[in-house]
């Protein structure tokens, strides 16, 4: 690394294989933790199950953040405490705001599972400010048609969250943030503009270099502030730009929990393993058990 170059930091992934499909997690790590307001960085897949099993994630709580689901490929259906049930699809986004707390659920429909799923995607966390943390939970589904999209030389770009390359999605936001889905052709290249505090790009798939420089696949790439650069591709590639501002009080991370007050993660453990959090309507038969509690504890 030199001065010239426009990568600051880079984080490669921890890879957690979940029975048919792996997971690789670049957010939060020991090198960092956040980029901007992003604390959580996943990428699900590529995988394709068997017919007849399905992707499911029982039911589980979340406080003092906001989930943001992604898909290249695939489906999942998506059910929570506040009554919401959402089948995403490749290009929608799902906004899934915690607050004060809420459960959650993740399964493969049934017409998935009749073919053999197919996963491709990635799942964010997003810190919230100290003032939204206890806000009551929402969740928000943005149609893939609604999202905006720029063209660029041999590429394209899908705007997920906040404003870039002068289109705005309407996906709402806590803290400034930006996250765009950018697909490049062969000899594809886009510029990454310098205005967000803090940046990342992350490659799910292919290969492609940031001003000359190469990055490798399922690699999250800090960039340096206030440097502007040019991500191309000789053969193709998909890749995540994420950020926003940067948060100036640190924030705590345990299991599902995200919060700036470690005792506020005391409290959530607490009332998990005591039933206090609300169930989610039609998926409320089983559960995630919280790590480390013996079996026996009687959960919600």
């Amino acid at each position: 690394m030199t001065n010239d170059d426009p990568i600051l930091q880079t984080i490669t992934p921890s890879t957690h294989d979940l029975g048919g499909f792996k997971v690789h997690r670049t957010l939060p790590s020991r090198p960092r933790t956040m980029v901007g307001p992003f604390i959580f960085f996943d990428q699900m897949g590529p995988a394709r199950l068997e017919v007849g099993t399905g992707i499911d994630v029982r039911p589980h709580p979340h406080i003092n953040l906001a989930t943001v689901t992604y898909l290249f490929a695939g489906a999942l259906g998506h059910r929570d405490s506040i009554g919401s049930d959402v089948v995403i699809e490749p290009g929608a986004v799902n906004l899934m705001t915690a607050g004060h707390g809420i459960v959650h659920s993740e399964r493969s429909p049934s017409a998935e599972r009749a073919v053999g799923p197919e996963l491709s995607g990635i799942q964010t966390w997003l810190a919230l400010p100290e003032a939204d943390e206890e806000r009551d939970p929402a969740f928000e589904h943005v149609s893939k048609a609604d999202l905006p999209t720029v063209d660029a030389s041999n590429a394209r770009a899908r705007v997920v969250m906040g404003s870039l390359w002068g289109q705005s999605a309407p996906t709402s936001t806590y803290a400034s943030t930006i996250y765009a889905d950018i697909v490049l052709d062969a000899g594809g290249a886009v510029p990454i503009d310098a205005e967000a505090d803090e940046r990342a790009i992350y490659i799910a798939i292919g290969e492609a270099t940031l001003d000359g420089m190469t990055l490798e696949p399922m690699t999250l790439y800090v960039l340096k502030p206030g440097v502007a650069a040019t991500l191309r591709s000789a053969t193709g590639a998909r890749a995540m730009l994420c950020g926003g501002e940067a948060f100036t009080t640190p924030r705590h991370v345990w299991w599902n929990f995200v919060s700036s007050n470690r005792d506020r993660i005391e409290e959530a453990k607490r009332a998990w393993t005591t039933g206090e959090f609300p169930k989610v309507p039609g998926d409320d038969k089983e559960w995630i058990p919280i790590p480390g509690v013996p079996k026996t504890v009687s959960y919600p």
